[in-house]
């Protein structure tokens, strides 16, 4: 770990509530950051900022907001103006997966995932990304998955729209050279969160053979991000996987990933 910036700085987390968001404003909180911590539930939000400025010597501020809507990403840069709050480092970390055939899936559900994991993720980054590249200094963790790198029959679109998030990632963090400003893509496997109750997907196969602590996820993506990195995959295991799918045929790779996954 790096040692403290200063309480100067300030990090927002998006999904904040728990597993690897939670996790990363524990981190940000011992490193010295102040904190804007941001979810759908208030009041596990003012639990975890009233926990984390007991703590440690830091500010915490709580915003409550539905990132899945269409006008949030506005709303939450709007409210962060309004309290005169000057980002340094942002965590896109908020998402959510659904399981199943997609001809059988909600539409609603989908278009919600593709509102939250693109289109506000990439909102947010454009927002914040102004202010840090005028000040020549600032940190963007945008969280993608395994599922960044191949198709996933069963969780199409969910994959599509991380990998939308890797793509988007390492674009920008080429774009940003010498601006003082990175961007980082932390893609993490299977983890233990709340993310696959969400999803309808805690029986699936892959989360059997392999899942981490979101305690450890968030220290690999932080060390990454630190230091500036385009892109990370969380734990060995994920990233054997990954160099597999870049030597396997696509359609065994394709065969394998509908294995695994299968409901």
């Amino acid at each position: 770990m790096s040692s403290s910036p200063g309480p100067v700085k300030t990090a927002l987390v998006t999904g904040a509530s728990g597993g690897i968001g939670y996790e990363f404003g524990r981190l940000l909180a011992q490193q010295g950051y102040n904190l804007v911590l941001v979810a759908r539930s208030a009041d596990r939000l003012a639990k975890i900022a009233l926990e984390l400025a007991a703590a440690y010597p830091i500010r915490t501020e709580v915003i409550s907001l539905d990132l899945s809507q269409s006008e949030a990403a506005s709303q939450l840069f709007a409210e962060v103006e309004r309290r005169t709050l000057t980002v340094d480092l942002l965590v896109n970390n908020a998402g959510f997966g659904d399981l199943g055939p997609y001809a059988n899936s909600d539409w609603e559900t989908q278009r919600q995932m593709i509102q939250l994991n693109v289109t506000t993720l990439a909102q947010l980054t454009r927002v914040f990304l102004a202010g840090m590249v005028q000040r020549k200094s600032g940190k963007i963790l945008n969280v993608g998955s395994t599922g960044s790198f191949t198709p996933v029959p069963y969780m199409a679109v969910y994959a599509a729209t991380k990998a939308f998030v890797l793509s988007f990632s390492e674009a920008l963090s080429a774009e940003l050279q010498g601006t003082g400003v990175t961007v980082t893509a932390l893609c993490p496997g299977v983890t233990k969160t709340n993310f696959f109750q969400r999803s309808k997907s805690e029986n699936m196969l892959l989360k059997k053979l392999n899942e981490m602590e979101a305690r450890d996820v968030a220290r690999i993506g932080y060390r990454a991000l630190m230091k500036g990195k385009p892109r990370v995959v969380s734990g060995w295991f994920n990233k054997i996987m990954i160099a597999s799918t870049r030597l396997a045929p696509r359609d065994a790779v394709l065969w394998m990933s509908k294995r695994l996954m299968q409901p």
